[in-house]
């Protein structure tokens, strides 16, 4: 039994395929990025899903894509944790672009891969090998036109007053907007990243407002200067997406791509299909 994974910071999805490919069983845990999760909150979520804890044993390979996997420190720590978790897999983890490359990119063609969903991510690939030419360094600090940037930018707007009043009060019904429980949130508790990325459904909700717009566009400008510029080629090779972040703005961020001649190439929510297909064909 194979178990693919790919994770966000938000949620992992799971799917455990036999040898031919036929699927024995998907779920879905909450989000395993070893930046931001010591090892014992890792396996309480695993502990969490029987189909996970049930089958462990069974597992003969675990192919992890995963948020907060791009430096060979945390590679190591999660391969570890899942080596000791699944003790009769083969374990291999790479940073979640792989899972986006291998969804949304012919086999042998090159192309730009971003991820838009919790955070953000964008890498050359030249068919065989994926390239970076610049490290993240979270949320914090990077993680342009991502869910977490938006929903920093509606707490912001909201509690400077800058939100309008109708969408303020639609915003305090749909969320706890305690102060207290706001920064326990972000300064207490696990995956503050996530958190701030709750608030982006109701960006996309209200994304034809003049308030919400101002955020989609400057935040798309920024991942183009910053992300897809970095590399020389972003004009002669499609430009794919993975993340619900590019799925639900697809319309925005093909006009914005469209004033830089950047060519948008495929957009899903999520790879975890394509990379079945993959699987299969990469026994």
């Amino acid at each position: 039994m194979k178990l693919l994974v790919d994770s966000g910071s938000t949620k992992a999805d799971w799917i455990a395929i036999d040898d031919n490919g036929k699927v024995l069983f998907t779920t879905q845990t909450l989000g395993l990025n070893p930046e931001v999760l010591d090892k014992e909150e890792i396996i309480n979520r695993l502990e969490d899903k029987f189909d996970i804890s049930h089958n462990k044993d069974k597992a003969t390979h675990l192919f992890f894509y995963g948020a907060g996997c791009g430096t060979d420190r945390m590679k190591n720590f999660l391969t570890e944790v899942f080596s000791d978790y699944f003790s009769q897999a083969k374990v291999v983890v790479h940073e979640d672009t792989y899972a986006a490359v291998y969804a949304t990119t012919p086999k042998d063609e090159q192309a730009i891969v971003c991820i838009l969903g919790t955070g953000s991510n964008c890498s050359y690939f030249d068919g065989t090998i994926l390239h970076q030419k610049v490290q993240s360094l979270g949320y914090i600090a990077m993680d342009d036109c991502s869910g977490n940037r938006f929903g920093r930018h509606l707490l912001r707007g909201y509690y400077f007053n800058k939100m309008p009043k109708e969408m303020a009060l639609e915003f305090e019904e749909e969320y706890n907007l305690d102060a207290d429980f706001v920064k326990n949130n972000l300064y207490k508790e696990p995956n503050p990243n996530a958190y701030l990325a709750r608030f982006a459904k109701f960006l996309i909700k209200h994304k034809d407002t003049d308030f919400c717009k101002k955020y989609i566009y400057a935040e798309m400008e920024d991942f183009v200067e910053n992300y897809i510029k970095q590399f020389d080629n972003h004009n002669s090779v499609a430009v794919h997406f993975v993340g619900s972040i590019s799925f639900y703005l697809k319309d925005e961020l093909t006009e914005v791509l469209s004033k830089h001649n950047i060519k948008i190439g495929n957009v899903l929510r999520r790879p975890i299909d394509g990379l079945i297909a993959y699987h299969i064909l990469n026994k």
